[in-house]
């Protein structure tokens, strides 16, 4: 009996992580996705993401409402998977990519909802128009990466997950047919920055 307790405690000491304290992370952009889905005629839901994502957050966990992110989207980095509608969305109709090449996220709020999760508001810019929106996340994992070539690289992951309006921002083309909701969802990974 002793022995299984001296196992087991020991089994509990080295998988206990001491605590993480407050850091600044960049994003891994391997690591890191953005997703929208869009309704399509009431047929379907059309999935589409993006893929030059870039950006940095602070975060603690001893005070995880002192949290700041600042993102940054390429909008001609824009993917459904099919050239003709991409091209398409990249122009003036929608994400105008050369005149807008550029959609931010600046956080100004972080309220925490339960233990890992919480509602992070912020200014989202996108067709030269800032609007506030807030955005549901949890809170992952925040620890030593344990793989090359990041090893032993403090890294923290979010869930996140929201909707907006693209008319909001004046995106109205093809209005209601393509829909007006947003969908977004966002694996975000950061490595830490000394």
């Amino acid at each position: 009996m002793r022995q299984s307790l001296a196992i087991a405690a020991a089994f509990l000491s080295i998988g206990a992580a001491a605590p993480a304290a407050a850091a600044d992370f960049k994003l891994d952009p391997d690591h890191t996705m953005a997703v929208f889905v869009v309704n399509h005629l009431g047929y379907s839901n059309m999935i589409g993401r993006f893929n030059d994502v870039s950006g940095t957050f602070s975060f603690d966990p001893a005070t995880p409402e002192k949290a700041k992110i600042s993102m940054a989207i390429d909008t001609a980095s824009v993917d459904t998977d099919h050239k003709r509608r991409d091209d398409h969305l990249r122009g003036p109709d929608f994400f105008n990519a050369q005149e807008f090449p550029q959609m931010t996220f600046e956080s100004t709020k972080v309220e925490v909802t339960g233990e890992r999760t919480g509602k992070v508001t912020g200014d989202l810019t996108l067709l030269g128009v800032t609007k506030p929106v807030t955005l549901d996340v949890t809170f992952n994992k925040m620890e030593p990466h344990p793989l090359p070539p990041y090893n032993k690289v403090l890294t923290a992951g979010f869930s996140v997950r929201g909707t907006i309006k693209r008319s909001d921002f004046g995106m109205t083309y093809f209005l209601p047919a393509v829909g007006d909701e947003i969908q977004l969802m966002l694996e975000v990974e950061g490595a830490e920055t000394k």
